[in-house]
């Protein structure tokens, strides 16, 4: 199928942190990638992202999803959860019913609406085990929504997630080889072709860190968050908060020499 009017949402995955077009310090992503491998078979293809760092799904919802609908899409993909994940209050029940909500939205309105499920995150994150129950209970609603109405489901929950190698300084975001093998795993859901380099086992061997990098992460990616996360929640906050959509806009996706895939004005 050839697509034509292409929009993500979701969180700071879709927005692209941690895989930096090159010699630039804006973000690219797997999103990014989808749109400039689905631009090259139509040159009517445009491309929207709305995700915005830090948001939950209720407020993807109401934030992403009208914005998203108005612009009329052939294609969505939803990549979002894990910042409900990580919330104080979080409760497997309410999430199964906004992940429902979500996707029931989506997909009565628009013709191929793409999901992701997440992996697991203990192996790599020493500390958080009980976020692996969480994960598994939104891993489970995402796959019945899909099932129950008809989505594509990007299952990534059996990758393996030994390789600090797809996952940048914070061991939650994707690193460029990360948003890269993401992305191919979509474009193969849509059965496009794509890289075959972007699948490939990096070379090497994996990078599997001890007891003193553990430590240094703690110390400088975890703590910090912490601290931040409960600043924000004694004063009403959201992590996101002041950010805006990286591309709100639905754009057509041309080379150019800085970055490959940055769009130019010419509009929808």
């Amino acid at each position: 199928m050839q697509y034509e009017r292409f929009v993500a949402l979701g969180d700071s995955c879709t927005e692209g942190l941690h895989d930096l077009y090159p010699g630039s310090q804006q973000y690219r992503g797997w999103a990014d990638l989808v749109a400039a491998t689905l631009a090259t078979a139509s040159p009517q293809f445009r491309y929207a992202n709305l995700g915005v760092r830090g948001r939950r799904l209720d407020q993807i919802i109401v934030e992403q999803i009208p914005t998203a609908l108005d612009l009329q899409p052939d294609l969505v993909a939803l990549f979002g959860g894990a910042n409900d994940v990580m919330t104080r209050s979080f409760r497997p029940a309410v999430v199964a019913k906004r992940v429902d909500a979500a996707v029931r939205i989506l997909t009565r309105a628009v013709p191929t609406v793409a999901v992701f499920t997440l992996p697991d995150v203990s192996s790599r994150m020493p500390g958080v085990l009980r976020v692996r129950g969480r994960i598994e209970a939104l891993n489970d609603a995402v796959r019945a929504a899909a099932l129950r109405y008809g989505a594509l489901l990007v299952d990534l929950s059996d990758e393996d997630v030994h390789d600090l190698r797809y996952f940048g300084p914070d061991r939650l975001h994707l690193s460029e080889p990360g948003h890269r093998r993401l992305a191919a795993h979509l474009l193969t859901q849509l059965g496009v072709p794509c890289d075959p380099e972007w699948l490939a086992p990096l070379p090497g061997e994996p990078l599997q860190p001890g007891l003193r990098a553990h430590a240094r992460w703690l110390w400088q990616e975890v703590l910090p968050v912490a601290v931040s996360r409960t600043r924000n929640w004694f004063i009403g906050r959201s992590p996101g908060d002041g950010f805006t959509p990286k591309r709100p806009e639905l754009l057509p996706v041309l080379p150019d020499e800085l970055n490959p895939w940055t769009a130019l004005p010419g509009g929808a």
